[in-house]
């Protein structure tokens, strides 16, 4: 079972420069996301696991945390250092911090 992280320990991760990894849809990260998070809707997760390193901790986001633990089980399964990040993007806006919007040019 993949752990999951508070906002605040992500806040915190994400500034020092984490690996983050939005799992909703394109029309879904296309309107806002955390900045730098890379693209990989959780469809694709099981066929692309193998292009996130094994050697850093991952950082999984969705909209509100459900997609992002099912994405964190599989990759943990995976041998993958995987993290949800409790209460998704939703949180991270309603927390005010920084949200960039528009295309999937950070895709994973």
């Amino acid at each position: 079972m993949a752990r999951e992280v508070t906002q605040e320990a992500f806040a915190a991760a994400w500034a020092d420069g984490a690996l983050v990894i939005d799992v909703r849809e394109a029309d879904e990260y296309a309107a806002g996301h955390v900045p730098d998070a890379r693209l990989m809707p959780l469809r694709t997760v099981p066929a692309r696991c193998g292009e996130l390193p094994a050697d850093r901790p991952v950082f999984v986001i969705c909209a509100s945390g459900n997609r992002s633990r099912t994405a964190a089980d599989l990759m943990t399964s995976r041998g993958l250092d995987a993290y949800s990040v409790a209460g998704g993007t939703g949180a991270w806006v309603r927390g005010g911090r920084p949200v960039a919007a528009g295309s999937h040019e950070h895709a994973a």
